[in-house]
């Protein structure tokens, strides 16, 4: 049983339009899909996972010094408390750490700013930079599909994202203590990216908003990645592609004694790409909703929204 469409990214290689439409059906109907197949091993994404507890694991003050207050949580360690969903009252129950793109050399944008990597865990560097490789090429694949099926060149996507400022973001949600609190691990939002691919987690929590209204808990099949529509795809799609509202709740006993470690994957526009409506998506049943904007920009306008920017 699943609760989002399962897209076999095999399809890619064997039959490219199926691949294209069954990404862009799956997310012009869910903006979540499950990609199974997906060619990255389960061993290197347990071994992210279990790099990632460790690292939460480090006392405070250790992971402390990784802050950089002012920064907008661009790099490095961002200490629970810190996130709130937009237009939510309460924080997120959460911390995490922030890996951007290995650079070398002069950046393409200033954007691209160095990683910051904890001296302690000096594994965590190969790890994250190998698992940030490994879905920033699927995150391309997936993108090719929906280039296709939006009646775009196969290629739209690649020279607008082959220097986004990308992000890999591993995830702790630490047990609930309060279990009266009205914070959850992480309130209704959309993300801001084009689209985000998500390893992990072994536990319960993840929750999309569906058409009706309703809550659907979601379920995939074991190794299948979750991919969905950010909002920076669905303003470029005219709301074609929708970012559909999701949240992490908190969970039952006895999940809810335990933590929780996620690695999503922000797959980003470069900084200076003009997201406006595609005319394939714009129809006078369906005219242009918003104006024109660089990526940028509405990334900053979005992280002032959450917090991260004061």
């Amino acid at each position: 049983m699943s609760s989002i469409p399962h897209v076999d990214v095999g399809q890619y290689d064997q039959d490219f339009n199926a691949f294209v439409q069954a990404i862009g059906q799956g997310y012009e109907g869910n903006g979540f899909v499950a990609l199974t197949n997906h060619g990255i091993p389960s061993q290197q994404i347990m071994q992210a996972l279990d790099t990632t507890r460790t690292l939460f694991d480090l006392p405070e003050e250790v992971k402390k010094q990784y802050h950089q207050p002012g920064g907008g949580g661009a790099r490095g360690y961002t200490p629970f408390g810190t996130e709130i969903a937009k237009d939510a009252k309460h924080v997120d129950l959460k911390e995490f750490w922030h890996v951007g793109r290995e650079v070398e050399g002069e950046p393409a944008y200033p954007q691209l700013t160095p990683n910051i990597w904890p001296k302690e865990l000096p594994e965590f560097r190969e790890h994250m930079t190998a698992l940030f490789e490994a879905l920033d090429a699927l995150g391309n694949r997936v993108l090719e599909g929906i280039a296709v099926y939006l009646k775009q060149p196969r290629d739209y996507f690649k020279s607008r994202v082959n220097h986004g400022n990308s992000i890999l973001r591993p995830l702790h949600y630490p047990p609930i203590v309060d279990e009266g609190t009205p914070s959850v691990r992480a309130a209704a939002h959309e993300d801001i990216n084009v689209i985000t691919l998500l390893v992990g987690s072994r536990e319960p929590g993840l929750e999309v908003l569906s058409k009706s209204g309703a809550w659907i808990p979601v379920t995939i099949l074991e190794g299948a990645i979750i991919c969905n529509v950010g909002d920076m795809l669905q303003r470029l799609t005219n709301g074609v592609l929708p970012s559909t509202t999701h949240r992490v709740v908190n969970p039952p006993a006895p999940f809810n004694k335990s933590s929780r470690y996620s690695i999503p994957f922000f797959l980003h526009f470069n900084p200076d790409v003009v997201i406006d409506a595609l005319e394939s998506c714009v129809t006078a049943d369906n005219p242009k909703r918003e104006p024109a904007i660089t990526a940028d920009d509405y990334l900053m306008e979005r992280l002032r929204e959450i917090g991260l920017i004061k």
